[in-house]
């Protein structure tokens, strides 16, 4: 059972959080197209792709990074219609219809912003006024079935204005999985869940090195009766300064035997690519074979010596 202390501590985390994707943005003069996009856009970026943001030279950098931002969290990357963006767009001129009268737009009160990042809950539940507990309006429960997850929305005041008072179930993964742009279904290949790999610089060797949880791969077995995964990676480098993007794509494949599989934590990879003195931050996406759905995606701030 959760106690008051550590739910107080999880509700304060979990509004900093949705606050932090509201702050005040960039210390930089935007033009018009990049400043509508980072009007509602700052919302899912991660802490990472805001520092970028906002360490960017110019337009044309920019511009380059908003397609990118999309292009990262397009499901199928293959097919015109960015269905991630269509449905963030969707979400969020309802919420500016819906909760507008809550304080400010739509995007920018607590019901919206779950709503921009979850969607619409699966179960709604309301409840009135209970004596002595200090509220005067309704209380709210959304519940979300697949990702196991609920928030709890209080009208404090009783003037409409509601606020998260409670969360169910893991809040801060389902926001990660949103927020990169993971769109689960039954047949995606890394699961249900925020899976979490590892990502560093060997200098001397000139590598960046991603390390992958064995446990959360699929393998399948091959004419050798040996263990394989097939999997796609594309790797954006951002170096110090915000000037001069990199991308890597490559496909790798390995297999191991049974034996061998069972003894490792992680399976690596290994990507020849010198990273500039500074701070580099390197945004990796791991995505299943063509023919499958899935992907997997981190953002690593890695220093290396001047």
């Amino acid at each position: 059972m959760t106690t008051p202390t550590r739910r107080l501590a999880t509700l304060v985390t979990a509004l900093a959080a949705l606050g932090a994707a509201c702050s005040s943005g960039p210390k930089l003069q935007l033009d018009p197209a990049s400043r509508e996009f980072y009007e509602t856009a700052r919302l899912i970026m991660t802490k990472e792709e805001t520092k970028i943001f906002e360490r960017l030279p110019d337009i044309e950098g920019r511009k380059e990074f908003i397609a990118d931002f999309w292009l990262k969290r397009d499901p199928d990357p293959d097919t015109p219609k960015n269905e991630y963006r269509e449905q963030f767009e969707a979400r969020v001129d309802f919420v500016n219809k819906r909760f507008n009268k809550e304080g400010g737009p739509g995007y920018n009160t607590d019901r919206g912003r779950v709503y921009i990042f979850m969607g619409p809950p699966d179960k709604i539940e309301e409840f009135p006024p209970q004596p002595g507990s200090g509220f005067r309006g309704t209380l709210v429960w959304w519940s979300y079935f697949d990702h196991q997850m609920a928030v709890e929305f209080t009208d404090e005041r009783g003037d409409g204005r509601y606020r998260i008072t409670d969360t169910a179930g893991d809040f801060f993964g389902a926001m990660d999985l949103a927020k990169l742009g993971r769109n689960t279904r039954a047949d995606d290949v890394f699961g249900r869940k925020f899976v979490k790999f590892q990502a560093d610089y060997d200098a001397g060797a000139g590598e960046i090195e991603v390390r992958l949880p064995a446990k959360e791969l699929m393998f399948r077995e091959n004419d050798e009766g040996r263990l394989q995964i097939d999997l796609r990676f594309v790797i954006y480098i951002y170096p110090d300064e915000g000037a001069g993007k990199e991308t890597l794509a490559e496909a790798r494949s390995v297999a191991f035997t049974d034996a061998e599989l069972e003894a490792m934590e992680t399976v690596d990879f290994r990507f020849a690519k010198s990273l500039a003195p500074g701070t580099n931050y390197v945004d990796v996406l791991v995505m299943a074979p063509e023919g499958l759905h899935g992907k997997i995606r981190q953002i690593f701030e890695i220093k290396v010596d001047r």
